[in-house]
């Protein structure tokens, strides 16, 4: 396989289960997600995999996804006719109609015998929501919790995303950048597709030089 090519390929997540690497930092969070409950939290910082997590859940329940924010924008009691996961709950902290709609949809899709799944980053306490009876709903639920992820998780999701970009780093670069960069699967994602960047601009393969100018941010088309 080659380490880098002369052009720019698309880079297509893969969302479902199999895709999804399981580490001690997200186990409980797999298992409650792969469980039977009718209402689960999901959480976790920014890049932890719950939008991945939200689509294996939503594979397994036939579900729709929905951003929070966008709640108000559907006939509720449609929605409300199967399984629905929302994503990003803490978005509409500031939003009382929108609060208003989750609420109304939490109620029926439960009382249809419909599960739901409500996602955030950060703890449920932090989420900001103002309409109490919204709060204490989410807060009652069972919650599952992402964690940062560990040395063998990051080094497994950096190998996963440099084959998904068809790129084959040398052998001492990804312990060099695990010590080196910030610890999210968001932080990953970017760094990876500046690396990308920065090998095509400078054709050259990538190496722990280069990615020593990429994490000091310096311009990735110099030379």
């Amino acid at each position: 396989m080659p380490e880098q090519l002369g052009f720019k390929l698309p880079s297509v997540p893969a969302l479902g289960r199999a895709d999804f690497l399981v580490a001690p930092s997200n186990a409980v969070a797999v298992a409650m997600i792969e469980g039977d409950a009718d209402k689960l939290v999901l959480t976790g910082p920014d890049g932890a995999g719950k939008t991945h997590l939200a689509h294996v859940w939503a594979s397994r329940r036939r579900a729709q996804i929905v951003a929070a924010t966008e709640v108000c924008a559907w006939d509720v009691p449609a929605l409300a006719q199967g399984a629905v996961a929302v994503e990003d709950v803490p978005d509409i902290a500031t939003d009382e109609e929108a609060q208003k709609a989750l609420f109304h949809l939490h109620n029926l899709v439960l009382a249809e015998g419909h599960a739901l799944l409500l996602t955030g980053r950060g703890r449920v306490r932090d989420w900001g929501i103002t309409l109490p009876d919204l709060a204490s709903r989410i807060a009652a639920a069972p919650a599952a919790a992402l964690k940062p992820p560990d040395d063998t998780l990051l080094a497994a999701v950096l190998a996963k995303l440099f084959a998904d970009r068809q790129l084959t780093p040398k052998p001492d670069l990804i312990p060099y950048l695990i010590r080196r960069m910030d610890r999210s699967f968001a932080a990953a994602r970017d760094l990876v597709a500046r690396l990308d960047a920065a090998s095509l601009a400078q054709k050259r393969p990538l190496s722990r030089a280069l990615a020593g100018r990429v994490l000091d941010n310096e311009d990735p088309a110099a030379r």
